[in-house]
């Protein structure tokens, strides 16, 4: 249930360390990361449902 948890956690936009530096090029990072966590969960859920569909 952690995993969920941290997940959870790094999808939405809240900040784990208040006191951490925030740079431009680490918010571009973490919103690569973001949408790259998003389209991997789009495929699974696809491929779940092809599979289950056949």
């Amino acid at each position: 249930m952690e995993v969920w948890k941290k997940i959870w956690g790094y999808i939405t936009f809240k900040k784990a360390d208040p006191d951490a530096p925030s740079s431009f090029n680490l918010k571009v990072m973490h919103g690569i990361n973001r949408i790259s966590l998003l389209m991997f969960f789009i495929a699974v859920t696809a491929y779940i449902i092809k599979v289950l569909l056949r």
